[in-house]
């Protein structure tokens, strides 16, 4: 159970002591992050743009970019195995792999459902090697869960998940009745194998075992996490979080080691 400490963090991480890489204007509406363990580099995509994004925080200012499709709501980025995963917040996935440096095959997945659904997250879960959907907003849902889908990448298909996300058990671990849990980035720890969720809207970070049974739950500061829309790791385990810039200055990545925290 958490307490009403901003500062309380994940065991081996300190959440106010992050190392901070501002982005340019053309970023301001970064939303997912994939981390490319090759070079190091921090992949990143923009709301709105069809852009993919190659950032290297180790080489302040150099940033390069590949068109994959023409704009739309994208809300999260995915690498695997070369294949690169964007989610549009309808449920719909674009999947891309580049041919060439200047040219790519892409296909669109699109989610077998009605309207009235909104998303913001992907990520994969290699236990069951199936790529996971959490609903934002979802037209079935209640204000007591959230439900989760499944994305085939071998064979294409959606499925319903196996698991929901319990809004009221992560309500009562922050003392309150109920709340409107709306998240908006989550991945699994490459080491300790937990889902972490973060929620932009709530200012939460919420852990949880990978079949969504909320573990602990973390308030972020609002002054550092000003509006959390990507969020992958490291193999080593630093934790990567994306921000919009908010109307607030720019936006920017912030990176917490893992392993590093002080007492």
């Amino acid at each position: 159970m958490m307490s009403d400490n901003e500062s309380e963090s994940p065991e081996r991480y300190a959440l106010d002591k992050p190392y901070v890489y501002k982005l340019p204007i053309e970023l301001d509406e970064i939303s997912g992050v994939a981390f490319y363990p090759k070079d190091t580099s921090i992949l990143a995509i923009n709301d709105e743009r069809g852009w993919l994004y190659k950032i290297y925080p180790e080489k302040p200012g150099l940033i390069q970019k590949w068109k994959f499709a023409d704009g739309a709501d994208f809300e999260d980025l995915l690498l695997l195995d070369s294949v690169f995963y964007v989610l549009k917040s309808n449920g719909n996935i674009l999947g891309f792999k580049f041919i060439s440096t200047d040219s790519l095959f892409l296909n669109e997945y699109s989610f077998p459902a009605t309207k009235g659904n909104e998303f913001e997250i992907i990520y994969y879960d290699p236990f069951i090697r199936k790529i996971i959907l959490i609903c934002k907003d979802c037209e079935s849902d209640k204000k007591k869960a959230l439900s989760t889908y499944s994305f085939d990448p071998y064979t294409s298909q959606y499925s319903d998940s196996s698991f929901s996300i319990d809004v009221k058990r992560i309500a009562g671990m922050i003392h309150e009745k109920s709340i409107k849990f709306k998240p908006s980035a989550a991945a699994i720890h490459p080491i300790t194998h937990e889902l972490y969720i973060i929620s932009s809207v709530n200012k939460l970070l919420v852990v949880a075992d990978r079949n969504g049974t909320t573990e602990k739950v973390y308030k972020l500061s609002r002054t550092d996490f000003k509006q959390p829309e990507g969020l992958t790791f490291t193999p080593a385990g630093d934790m990567i979080v994306s921000n919009e810039a908010a109307e607030i200055g720019v936006a920017n990545i912030m990176i917490f080691r893992y392993n590093k925290r002080t007492k």
